[in-house]
């Protein structure tokens, strides 16, 4: 692994604004779904606003919208904290694409994680729901994850097919030989 500290530090400062003010990003991938939304309420419920903001100011001057698009909606006419960087539009699209998914390859020590979780308490049922299936559910998307990582061509390639449906294997037989010297990629099915 090659890393060459010291890196350049991109926090310029630390900001409170008004949620509404913040641009969301155009290019969001992000979709929160209702669960989210009700683990992320849950949270806030019972621990209060405790991860800023993250941004980067505009050549306009705004403030556009890195990561918490669903805190901006949540927080919508209140005053929310906010990182703010200095990044260019390029590199905070290279951010918003790798932020959560980084995140995602984190593994979990099963026994420490299980420590957490004993060691933590809600009276939420959505919240114990959501502890409850950490592990489980990050394992199979970050093998799949991890898997698509390795792999040098795309898992399945783009194909365009046509199945013929025959009233005999003899009439399979001379379309697949007619089809072939027609230098089609062919091959008879049983069914």
């Amino acid at each position: 692994m090659n890393t060459k500290p010291p890196y350049k530090l991109r926090i310029r400062e630390h900001r409170k604004v008004c949620a509404s003010e913040l641009l969301v990003h155009p290019l969001n991938p992000r979709i929160h779904p209702d669960a989210q939304k009700s683990a992320l309420t849950a949270i806030l419920n019972e621990i209060g606003f405790a991860r800023s903001l993250l941004a980067y100011e505009t050549p306009e001057g705004k403030l556009q919208l890195i990561d918490g698009h669903l805190r901006k909606e949540l927080f919508h006419d209140q005053e929310v904290l906010v990182e703010i960087l200095d990044v260019n539009e390029q590199e905070a699209n290279a951010l918003l694409l790798s932020l959560d998914p980084l995140a995602a390859l984190a593994q979990f020590d099963s026994p420490t994680l299980e420590a957490l979780r004993k060691s933590a308490s809600t009276q939420s049922e959505t919240l114990q729901n959501l502890w409850d299936c950490i592990d489980s559910s990050n394992r199979k998307t970050k093998d799949e994850l991890k898997e698509a990582m390795q792999q040098k061509e795309p898992i399945l390639k783009e194909q365009f097919l046509v199945l013929v449906e025959c009233e005999s294997e003899a009439q399979q037989l001379s379309l697949l030989d007619s089809l072939k010297k027609q230098q089609f990629q062919c091959k008879a099915l049983l069914s």
